[in-house]
């Protein structure tokens, strides 16, 4: 085990918007569970800014309730949920410096890209994270407990080894690269959830049909509870052999309950009301019959990205319909004509440059924002890939050019729940409307869900990735297939770090930042103005983009 330090350099955030540079933070020993690992380099993300803005409010900073023992969260002083500060930052690599007695998975000296999202331990509203109720890497030091870092269902890491010849950032940029990679390679569930519990609700005069259709081949949900206007379709429901519930009433029903909700009718008040009563991961099927809603719905848009919840719908009467809108993944198809909205931002570029580069036939790119200088330092990655693969790409700043056009793939990279109601308008038949950006997940927005369902549209969101998207963008980052440090606009030690926030939430960048912990001093440093800071550094980028031979410089000069 290595000799650690007293103290620590550390960004900690103390409070909405109250970051602080923290020159003492003790260093802290590991449990008998535990390891400490050195950050070698954390890029600066916007959901770190989201974390800023909400504190105790964001889901991910709440308290664990399931996955590991209470008595356990005890033990690790890195759980900070509620109102204790953190430290911000989950895009990491680290070296284990230091391990605990009974630790059993991972060794001294190990090189390592964090995963973030700790699936398995559950927070009220969604799942714990490193760098919210977890302390993340905005430090030189971290804490990490295996009784977290490690699936206890399947025995696998949350921390993936990594070669020692690949440069940090590179790496770092691999966990919003995974990221981007989640939103098109999730799989979505197309039929009504086996073992679930389904919610059917019928207006009067509407036909109970298609139900049995939606029932997936490995099983039928596990009840059914039923609020049905006449006897006939009460009737229907017993016929489909489910243990069964009735009720009279939908808002009396307990909230984010149901697995799959049907709902035969078309009744603005009803979909509200039923809104709140789909559960995480949760599909709404509105089965129209025929009519329909005559005007704009309050539709819980936020929980679409940080719950995964799901909204389909049909014309005509039967609900079997509905589930063939439903893609397998959301992944780009032939001939796909692309909107990306907010494409100058760092999430924005890794969407392009990957929706440039899928290698699928007849793709189009639009990229838009509000900002010239920002389209410019896109294009400059973007548009010579777009080329090299054949594909029509084209930047447009919708704050002095109207788009007039339909879209048949649109990613919303701004959290703004309008811009869904934007893109419903926007909408091709079949549209994929991908919500990439956390809206807050309480946020509710008025949506045209007429349009929505006669066009077909499906929108959908991903909140971090799996252990497979950050293996399959590592394999890439490895065999030189791509490059993360595309991504990179500007570079930092701790001393920069705050104001690398604020350019963050400013967009005073366009791509990715990156954190150096063990550059104390080192303010922020755009990739443009290195020269005027450490001119050996500039002269080993390549046509201004960061390198492994930069990064490597860096380190040497700047350290101190």
């Amino acid at each position: 085990m290595s000799e650690l330090p007293d103290t620590e350099y550390a960004i900690q955030l103390v409070g909405p918007g109250k970051l602080r540079l923290n020159k003492e933070k003790p260093v802290p020993k590991p449990g008998p569970h535990q390891i400490v690992a050195k950050v070698e380099a954390v890029g600066l993300c916007f959901s770190d800014l989201k974390l800023l803005n909400q504190f105790t409010e964001h889901v991910r900073k709440s308290k664990i309730v399931s996955g590991i023992d209470p008595e356990a969260l005890k033990d690790i002083p890195s759980y900070v949920p509620g109102e204790k500060p953190t430290v911000p930052g989950h895009e990491v690599v680290c070296r284990i410096v230091a391990v605990g007695p009974d630790v059993k998975h991972h060794k001294l000296g190990e090189r390592c890209l964090v995963q973030a999202d700790y699936r398995q331990v559950r927070t009220a509203g969604a799942n714990a994270a490193f760098g919210y109720n977890i302390e993340g890497g905005l430090q030189e030091y971290v804490l990490m407990d295996e009784r977290i870092i490690v699936n206890p269902e399947n025995g696998e890491r949350y921390m993936i080894t990594v070669d020692d010849d690949l440069c940090a950032s590179a790496v770092c940029l691999v966990e919003p690269w995974a990221c981007v990679e989640d939103s098109y390679v999730s799989v979505e569930r197309q039929t009504i959830k086996p073992g679930g519990k389904l919610l059917i609700v019928a207006d009067a005069g509407h036909t109970i049909e298609g139900v049995v259709d939606g029932f997936a081949a490995d099983g039928a949900p596990e009840s059914v509870t039923a609020i049905c206007a006449d006897s006939g379709q009460l009737e229907c429901i017993k016929s489909l052999g489910l243990s069964l519930s009735e009720a009279t009433d939908a808002a009396g029903l307990p909230d984010e309950e149901f697995d799959d909700i049907i709902y035969f009718g078309a009744m603005k008040k009803t979909i509200e009301i039923l809104n709140d009563k789909l559960a995480a991961c949760g599909l709404m099927n509105i089965v129209l019959c025929g009519k329909k809603i005559g005007g704009p719905v309050s539709v819980g848009v936020g929980r679409i990205h940080y719950g995964l919840t799901r909204w389909i719908g049909t014309t005509g009467a039967n609900a079997a319909e509905s589930y063939k809108t439903v893609p397998h993944t959301g992944e780009v198809r032939p001939g796909e004509k692309i909107m990306i909205v907010g494409a100058g931002g760092p999430m924005g570029q890794m969407h392009v440059i990957r929706d440039v580069c899928t290698g699928i036939d007849g793709v189009s790119v639009t990229a838009t924002d509000l900002d010239d200088e920002r389209l410019d330092a896109l294009s400059k990655k973007a548009q010579p890939l777009a080329e090299a693969n054949g594909v029509a790409y084209r930047t447009v700043n919708t704050k002095t050019e109207k788009l007039d056009e339909k879209f048949t793939y649109i990613g919303l990279m701004a959290p703004v729940g309008a811009l869904v109601s934007m893109a419903i308008g926007m909408s091709a038949e079949g549209t994929l409307i991908n919500i990439f950006a956390g809206i807050p997940a309480p946020t509710k927005h008025d949506l045209d869900l007429d349009r929505y369902i006669e066009q077909k549209c499906y929108m959908f969101g991903t909140s971090g990735s799996t252990m497979e998207d950050l293996r399959i963008v590592l394999r890439k980052v490895t065999a030189g297939d791509l490059d993360t440090n595309r991504s990179v606009d500007a570079v930092s030690g701790m001393a920069g770090a705050a104001d690398g926030m604020a350019a963050v939430e400013n967009r005073t960048l366009a791509g990715k930042i990156i954190v150096y912990p063990a550059l104390h001093d080192v303010g922020l440093i755009p990739l443009h103005d290195m020269h005027d800071h450490y001119p050996t550094v500039a002269a080993k980028l390549d046509n201004g983009q960061w390198t492994k031979a930069a990064e490597t410089e860096l380190l040497a000069v700047a350290k101190g």
